[in-house]
């Protein structure tokens, strides 16, 4: 039964992520986003990765994975964002 809370709230977690890539595209800012709070929850959810892994691997590794990916998706958004803010002020 531990599976079908954990997949729920990750399920809840990844709901989120694509509304921040959403708005990461087409904002073309940094503005109000943090890149350490990214990689924070990026790192917790590859520990999530390893974790399913090495103690008991089931379905739930691929709500990690697809939250993590989406994760990582923002982070580059972040860089691209950051890049064009940079070109913006001629740094």
């Amino acid at each position: 039964m531990g599976s079908v809370f954990e997949t729920l709230m990750l399920m809840c977690f990844g709901a989120a992520w694509p509304v921040s890539i959403y708005k990461s595209w087409i904002s073309r800012t940094t503005a109000g986003k943090s890149l350490a709070f990214l990689v924070i929850v990026g790192t917790g959810y590859l520990f999530g990765i390893a974790y399913k892994l090495t103690g008991t691997p089931d379905y739930v590794i691929g709500f990690y994975i697809l939250n993590a990916g989406m994760v990582l998706a923002d982070i580059i958004l972040y860089a691209r964002n950051a890049a064009i803010m940079r070109g913006r002020q001629g740094i």
